[in-house]
Formats: C-alpha cells, sequence, structure tokens
C-alpha cells in the first residue's frame, strides 16, 4: 500500500517513504530523509534529512526531527515534543560539523513537550513524561519525569507502571500479557 501524502505536505525529492505510512498536514520532508512502513507523521510535522524513522512509529502534531536523529521501531513522539542536535547553539557560528546523535531506541514514548537534548540514548520501552527534560541517557524501561529527567520507577511494554524499586532484586509479570520482567541491581529487563 503506498504512504498516503496530504496534498499540502512537501516532500522534497529523494526522501524514502515506506508502504501504508501517513503524512499529514503542512508536513515537511526533507531529501535524505529515511521513514519506515506504516509511520503517522501528524500535522505541522519536520524530518530533516539525515534522519531515519524505523516502522510503526507514530509522531504527533508540531514535532521538528533535526539531522542525527534516528527513531527504532515504535517509537511514539508525543505532541510538541523537542529533539535538539547542536548542545551549544549560536545564530552567528556555523555548527553544522557538531551535530551530536541522538538514539530512541524500539518501543520508546516521549510525552507531550518533553526535550530531548542531544547526544542521549534513550532506552528500549523507556517512557518520558510529558515536559520532561532529557539531558542523559535513559535506561530500558526506565519512567523518567520532571526538570531535569529523574528516573521514579520502571515501565512495561504495555505501557502500565511496574510497581518495582529502582533497584534491587525482584520480579514482576504483567497482568495484561503475561510478560516477566527482571530486576537486577538497577537494571529491568524482560524474560
Amino acid at each position: 500500500m503506498s504512504p498516503y501524502i496530504h496534498p499540502s505536505a512537501i516532500v522534497d525529492k529523494g526522501a524514502d517513504i515506506g508502504e501504508g505510512s501517513r503524512v499529514w498536514h503542512f508536513v515537511h520532508i526533507c531529501a535524505g530523509a529515511i521513514v519506515g512502513k506504516n509511520v503517522s507523521l501528524g500535522q505541522g510535522v519536520f524530518v530533516g534529512n539525515k534522519v531515519t524513522i524505523a516502522d510503526n512509529c507514530k509522531i504527533q502534531n508540531n514535532v521538528s526531527i533535526y539531522d542525527n536523529v534516528h527513531l527504532e521501531e515504535g517509537v511514539f513522539c508525543g505532541p510538541s515534543m523537542v529533539f535538539t542536535n547542536v548542545y551549544n547553539p549560536r545564530s552567528l557560528v556555523n555548527r553544522k560539523d557538531e551535530y551530536k546523535d541522538t538514539i530512541v531506541l524500539k518501543g520508546a514514548t516521549l510525552g507531550a513537550n518533553c526535550t530531548i537534548v542531544c547526544g542521549v540514548k534513550i532506552g528500549e520501552f523507556a517512557f518520558v513524561g510529558a515536559g520532561a527534560l532529557i539531558n542523559k541517557d535513559i535506561k530500558p524501561y526506565a519512567l523518567v519525569v520532571g526538570v531535569p529527567g529523574k528516573q521514579i520507577g520502571w515501565m512495561s511494554e504495555y505501557g502500565e507502571r511496574i510497581p518495582l524499586p529502582l533497584e534491587g532484586k525482584d520480579q514482576f509479570v504483567c497482568k495484561k500479557t503475561g510478560d516477566k520482567y527482571n530486576l537486577i541491581g538497577n537494571i529491568l529487563s524482560k524474560e
């Protein structure tokens, strides 16, 4: 199934958009962008040249995905959340050769209006709360909120809070899916 591209969207020649993707009102996708299958790009989204968006991602309205941002499969970007690509921008200083990679791993959620400072890695199925400021790496399954972002718990792949401490040795079984999660030290993993 060909991607749906709204007539008001601008897709530069050379952009690669996968089957079943939906590109909504006033989206701009630059020539070098790679967008996977079944991706939804909401109203007013901007996608830079050096960006990869894997299959099944959902980018809500008014999100700009700048160069050197890479989203793995199933990433959710909430409305008006922000990515950066230069740590110390100045309008009068060209720093395009200083862009830092930002990697968001499979299944992570980035809440509405959160800010992801460039150069970080967001772990698989991590959950960033609305309005949080992320300026350091986040562990898989971590629930992070606040300014600056602080881990306050764990989240399941299903998107529900896991009632385990931040560290120790314990196990949790998701009532919705039956998935088992093991906490060893300060790392949570799924069996």
